[in-house]
């Protein structure tokens, strides 16, 4: 199955197409062992899946957009700005399960899913492109048991694909 993502774009699986969840938030961190070891005020919790032939250019596209998304209201009331303009920052969580597949019977397939081996450099490369739009990152521990808190401001929470 292929889908067009865009006039400029080039038809890919459905499947492969790696994911980021955005929430806006006032405030989030992550706890590993009962010790915060990221926290973030205001600005995006980012979600990031990762799957079999997911490749860094498409890190890099979905780092740009996440950079650039304009998520926060103007005066007006309108979404107008983006983080650099409010002064936000991220914070990225690595997670697999975006690409449970529940379809099927009461337990999810994480088939779709990348090893670590393929995530966590693709997951890094994500960051560091981030980086190198000038936000600021801060992430949580790949492949650790996290706990996750935010406040979801809005609620506004966006999917991205690439």
């Amino acid at each position: 199955m292929s889908i067009s993502m865009g006039a400029n774009d080039v038809g890919c699986d459905i499947l492969g197409i790696m994911r980021v969840v955005i929430q806006r938030v006032s405030e989030a961190s992550v706890t590993v062992d009962n010790e915060v070891v990221a926290a973030i005020g205001i600005g995006y919790l980012v979600l990031v899946g990762v799957t079999h032939d997911d490749t860094p250019a498409k890190a890099e596209w979905l780092a740009r957009k996440v950079a650039g998304i304009r998520l926060f209201e103007d005066d007006q009331g309108l979404t107008n700005l983006a983080l650099a303009d409010v002064g936000g920052e991220v914070l990225a969580v690595s997670q697999f399960t975006l690409y449970a597949d529940a379809r099927k019977g009461r337990r999810p397939s994480f088939v779709q899913a990348a090893r670590p081996e393929v995530a966590q450099p693709l997951f890094e490369h994500f960051v560091q492109a981030l980086r190198g739009e000038g936000v600021r990152v801060q992430t949580g521990i790949f492949g650790a048991h996290m706990r996750v808190a935010l406040v979801n401001d809005g609620p506004v929470t966006i999917l991205l694909e690439r």
